[in-house]
């Protein structure tokens, strides 16, 4: 079998933060994040991959599963070649893919999925107006028509949360993302940092990290102001 990249997943409904917390996270040594947007916005489109792409979507429809997983892949490769990309230093952090179980299955010879982080959205009608304000604040207007975003909500609940149910549950987080971005980034880096030293060596030194403790044996990362386990947001 071909290598599985070391995965984290970034799951969660539109307006989650999923490409936002990505975004910082690839910015520390150790994490690596690719979105699936980032993988069609850089596609030659004079390749076979990109003609067939374009086939698609200039008619407006979804590309299918299988021809996404394979420019997902190809991607992946080239960032893999050009040493963007090192597997045996990052732990790749995924978001906007995979869409659905299909494509989650298409995924399993290229990817070890060793975490999920679900950033939950308790407050559907909340979400939504979110997701208004931030489109009209970019200027999507299209973006921005409540029946565009509810549709988009239908399309998530439908197709894309099924996912989760295929994964195994205990390697699924819940972090509620209706806090701030830097109060759910905490939450997310309390799950996802252990992942990262347990299975990379130090992305600066190169050796293997050696996990840090207190006088009394308690990961310095679970430990809040006052002594006490932070508050994580579950299920």
């Amino acid at each position: 079998m071909a290598q599985r990249y070391q995965t984290v997943l970034l799951f969660g409904a539109p307006g989650a933060g999923k490409g936002t917390q990505g975004k910082i996270l690839g910015s520390i040594p150790g994490f690596y994040h690719l979105s699936c947007g980032e993988v069609f916005r850089t596609l030659d489109m004079s390749s076979d991959l990109g003609k067939t792409f374009m086939q698609y979507s200039s008619k407006g429809l979804l590309v299918p599963d299988d021809v996404t997983v394979q420019m997902w892949h190809q991607n992946m490769h080239a960032r893999t070649i050009l040493s963007d990309y090192k597997p045996h230093v990052d732990l790749l952090v995924l978001d906007g893919i995979p869409r659905n179980v299909k494509q989650a299955k298409l995924l399993e010879k290229h990817l070890n999925v060793l975490q999920i982080i679900h950033l939950m959205c308790p407050d559907k009608e909340e979400m939504i107006k979110r997701l208004r304000r931030r489109a009209l604040k970019e200027n999507r207007i299209d973006d921005a028509k409540e029946e565009v975003i509810r549709k988009r909500w239908e399309v998530y609940e439908s197709e894309t949360f099924p996912v989760l149910e295929y994964y195994p549950k205990k390697i699924i987080k819940d972090v509620d993302a209706t806090g701030s971005p830097a109060r759910v980034l905490e939450h997310i880096l309390e799950e996802v940092v252990p992942i990262q030293e347990a299975h990379f060596n130090n992305p600066i030194t190169g050796e293997k990290i050696e996990t840090p403790a207190t006088p009394n044996g308690v990961h310095p990362a679970r430990v809040g102001k006052k002594g006490g386990r932070m508050a994580k947001a579950r299920r």
